[in-house]
């Protein structure tokens, strides 16, 4: 078997618990630190933004020692400090302890996360690289099915004191012994060749594509990124607070199950997505899931009723699933390898103002109003203007112009 399937395999449970435990996980602990902290609800979701801001900026400087360090040096440090700050959550007693801890919390997610794993696709496959990503993905919504109903059920059950201590411990074993055994940062680094390519064309390929520089004067680079802005904007702002929005409708064991149909569509959505992806255009299928995406939280805010809201977060799992996939296809697939970690790294920073944006403002809208429909409603309009802006790209086609 292609050693490149066993990085997928070892991304795919790496990305499950850092994930689980720290993004999905935001709307568990978000509600715990307003009940048993007593900290406004606005105050939490705002460390959540300050989370994403400070993952985003992070990144920058992660993409540039992915391309000089081995990549088991910088996930296995960013696995021991996201642990720490998860660990230590309980402990935070003020408003600043909460900012500073989630602020380098999110550093320790971002290298631990998304786009070391991201990048380690894109070195190790050529032509199936958008079913690798789609596979390795897949750890995310598994993470949101398995770990973070566990991780509600625990802190339900033990509080914040006992169950945070925990959840860091399970997120240092569940990332870091894998990591260290089996990810590779380049095919090279085992005499091997990227998958579907032999050594000549295995060198050009990773000398091909464009700078930093060149991408940023690329217009689909900006009408891509605006568009993320605000699908993440409205995305993780959905999920932020998706279980309050559970908890307005169901209680105890139920609304905790419930957390588990976005994630669980958010797979069946991204398996299906990578396998529609190798045989149509990229783009024109991200526009779809833009415009699906706004769709189906306008129903989670409309329909106050549990029957509407599960249906809505089941499309809005497949729109979860495919879209989170779907940037870092986009990049590579346009811009090469060349510098791709920093390129990916710029556009993750400015998709972040959006994922620092959402769930703070939908706290502030549930503040106002007493209830989630108002929020969600906004987040469908965030999720209708991404599609707008992005619209024009699906005629701007795949290839790099010169």
């Amino acid at each position: 078997m292609f050693y490149g399937w066993k990085i997928v395999a070892t991304l795919f449970f790496v990305l499950m618990f850092s994930s689980g435990l720290g993004f999905y996980n935001h709307s568990v602990v978000l509600q715990a630190l307003t009940t048993e902290k007593g900290f406004p609800i606005t105050v939490a979701s705002t460390a959540v933004s300050i989370f994403f801001f400070a993952s985003g900026l992070a990144g920058l400087y992660i993409a540039a020692l992915l391309e000089r360090y081995d990549v088991r040096l910088i996930m296995g440090a960013g696995t021991v400090i996201a642990s720490l700050c998860l660990g230590a959550l309980s402990e935070v007693n003020n408003q600043v302890q909460l900012y500073m801890l989630y602020a380098l919390f999110g550093v320790g997610f971002c290298a631990s996360g998304l786009l070391p794993a991201t990048t380690l696709v894109a070195r190790w496959f050529h032509k199936s690289r958008a079913r690798a990503l789609s596979v390795a993905s897949t750890g995310l919504s598994v993470g949101g099915i398995i770990v973070t109903p566990a991780s509600a059920t625990l802190i339900e059950s033990q509080g914040m004191v006992v169950a945070s201590p925990i959840l860091g411990l399970v997120y240092l074993v569940g990332v870091l012994p894998l990591s260290l055994v089996i990810l590779r940062s380049r095919p090279a680094d085992l005499g091997l060749d990227a998958e579907g390519t032999d050594r000549q064309s295995a060198m050009n390929i990773n000398s091909q594509g464009v700078n930093l520089h060149h991408a940023l004067r690329d217009s689909y680079f900006w009408r891509l990124n605006l568009a993320y802005l605000f699908v993440m904007m409205a995305q993780v702002g959905g999920i932020a607070h998706q279980y309050g929005l559970v908890s307005e409708q169901m209680s105890g064991r139920d609304a905790a199950l419930a957390l588990g149909v976005l994630p669980l569509f958010s797979i069946i959505g991204r398996l299906a997505g990578g396998l529609l992806v190798d045989k149509m255009d990229a783009t024109r299928f991200t526009t779809a899931m833009m415009l699906l995406q706004g769709l189906s939280l306008a129903c989670m805010g409309y329909f106050a009723s549990p029957v509407g809201l599960l249906i809505g977060l089941a499309i809005f799992g497949i729109t979860v699933g495919n879209l989170l996939m779907l940037q870092p296809l986009l990049i590579a697939e346009r811009y090469g390898l060349l510098q791709y970690s920093r390129i990916y790294a710029v556009s993750n920073l400015l998709t972040m103002l959006g994922i620092a944006t959402g769930p703070v403002t939908m706290g502030y809208l549930f503040a106002l109003t007493g209830t989630y429909g108002l929020a969600y409603l906004a987040a469908a309009v965030a999720g209708v203007i991404a599609f707008l802006i992005f619209l024009g790209n699906s005629a701007a086609g795949r290839v790099l112009s010169e």
